[in-house]
């Protein structure tokens, strides 16, 4: 596999955007690091300074965190590029190497998590410890559960798909959620269940986002050549794919399937069906969504993104412009085993929320005596479906929640990015506009569904951080020990037809 000359593709990248320059007041008010340097190098050569260097490139492009704030998909998949180009010729730290592994890193520190937790928060050790895996010797680290997720799903049965009729779930737990977080896997099991849908937990792998923004694409591709096949049986047998994860959601509905549209197989079926329905684009369009939404008759947000009559068109050739086709970072993979997979793809709270429109979901009281500063992780805003948990949290009686952050705010950790040594300071940095604007508000508690936000939250402030699943798994809880045979008439059932007890356990 042979990318090109990584400083040719990355000086291609800072053409493209100084001869376009809308990024340079887009931009301006965003935490980003990566455009200020890019138009700071440019500006520096065209006043007659110092030229732009291979290692000023090389530097350049590792500031993108991939958060999907710039509004050009091409510049954005360019940008991977050229960092995967850099990757494949220079070769990554074996430090780096062994923290883009998350789901390793998970494993090794949940088998011994006590003797994790001693040498972490040892002031020597603890230093010792981060430095030699490439960590920033300031940053703080999670305790690591005790009880591992795995064990607990295999107790409750449910890494084994069930017979169900009605709403099923194949859930994609995320490495953050498995490894350090448990309590939001389990919450999103158990708000899940309480709403009368099967969840079953099938066999996963990293979405690849930590080795993608890593420029590690080898590493890549295998875990999507892992994920994907599971996926598509689990679509195929009418689950709807459910993760509580804003990045793994981005990942599966919006990086796998980038460009799909425009592969040669996606076309030839769009121009199939084009001269099976005499050309009419409103029933091309139809008979795509039905094939689409498959065995559950339900498509995520993204689905429009195929399904649009310009992607119709385009595809019949009625458009003179130059096709790039399918050039996406997945184009070797079916395009309409990846349309398919992304289009059943739903974040959990986009989930939640079409459950509620179809008057299925049940919104218990909340806390009333707390004050709850929600913020929209950089990931949900290129998945076209809003902010459903903010909404949620409105709608929930006694809830006391307000948004916080300005439209472009990161929270800048960038994956495990923030972890390293020498991107440390920049993450504070691009995440201290954000947390000034989280003290001004004053919550009792801060609310996010990105679960690598919440690790930065714990980094560089003192309030409590949730995910807000957990907040209603509480007040289900809650709920149920005032009613505990039931009183409140909503469907409390476990995917096996029993009351579901509030501890998690049937």
């Amino acid at each position: 596999m042979t990318l090109g000359k990584p400083e040719s593709l990355a000086r291609a990248v800072m053409t493209t955007c100084v001869n376009c320059e809308q990024c340079r007041d887009l931009m301006e008010d965003a935490p980003c690091q990566y455009f200020p340097r890019l138009f700071n190098l440019a500006d520096r050569a065209k006043s007659g300074g110092k030229p732009v260097s291979g290692q000023d490139l090389a530097e350049l492009i590792d500031l993108c965190n991939a958060c999907g704030q710039c509004p050009c998909r091409p510049v954005q998949s360019d940008i991977r590029r050229a960092k995967d180009a850099f990757v494949e010729r220079d070769g990554l730290p074996l430090a780096t190497r062994l923290v883009e592994n998350v789901q390793l890193v998970g494993r090794l520190c949940g088998t011994f998590p006590a003797l994790v937790d001693i040498v972490m928060k040892s002031p020597l050790l603890g230093r010792l410890a981060r430095r030699l895996v490439g960590v920033h010797p300031d940053r703080k680290m999670p305790s690591f559960p005790r009880d591992r997720l795995a064990r607990w799903v295999a107790r409750r049965g449910l890494d084994r798909p069930k017979q169900a009729e009605g709403r099923k779930v194949a859930y994609f737990v995320g490495c953050t959620a498995r490894y350090m977080f448990p309590g939001v896997a389990k919450a999103t099991i158990e708000v899940l269940e309480r709403n009368g849908v099967t969840v079953y937990v099938p066999e996963q792998k990293c979405c690849g986002m930590p080795t993608f923004l890593e420029g590690d694409k080898p590493f890549t591709l295998d875990l999507v050549a892992a994920n994907l096949p599971i996926l598509q049986r689990c679509v195929e047998d009418g689950y709807d794919i459910v993760t509580a994860c804003p990045t793994c959601s981005f990942m599966f509905k919006s990086v796998l399937a980038r460009d799909a549209q425009f592969s040669p197989a996606y076309r030839d079926r769009i121009r199939a069906l084009a001269a099976e329905l005499s050309g009419d684009t409103g029933a091309v369009v139809k008979a795509l969504a039905d094939e689409v939404a498959g065995p559950s008759g339900r498509t995520s947000s993204v689905a429009s993104e195929f399904l649009a009559p310009w992607v119709i068109n385009y595809n019949l050739g009625l458009h003179a412009e130059a096709d790039r086709g399918d050039v996406g970072y997945f184009a070797a993979w079916d395009a309409r085993q990846r349309i398919k997979v992304a289009a059943h793809v739903f974040e959990l709270g986009e989930y939640l929320s079409a459950l509620d429109a179809e008057g299925a979901l049940h919104l218990p009281a909340m806390s009333p005596s707390e004050k709850l500063s929600y913020f929209p992780p950089c990931h949900l805003r290129e998945q076209n479906m809003g902010r459903p948990w903010l909404h949620l949290l409105e709608k929930a009686p006694h809830s006391d929640v307000s948004p916080v952050g300005q439209s472009m705010d990161c929270c800048g950790l960038g994956g495990i990015m923030g972890f390293k040594t020498d991107f440390h300071a920049a993450s504070l940095a691009m995440g201290r506009g954000l947390i000034d604007r989280i003290d001004a508000a004053a919550p009792d508690r801060v609310v996010t569904e990105c679960l690598a936000c919440r690790l930065q939250f714990m980094q560089m402030q003192e309030k409590p951080v949730s995910h807000p699943v957990e907040l209603l798994a509480d007040a289900y809880r809650a709920e149920r020990a005032r009613f505990p045979l039931g009183e409140m008439g909503y469907a409390g059932v476990s995917s096996g037809g029993r009351l579901a007890r509030g501890d998690g356990r049937s």
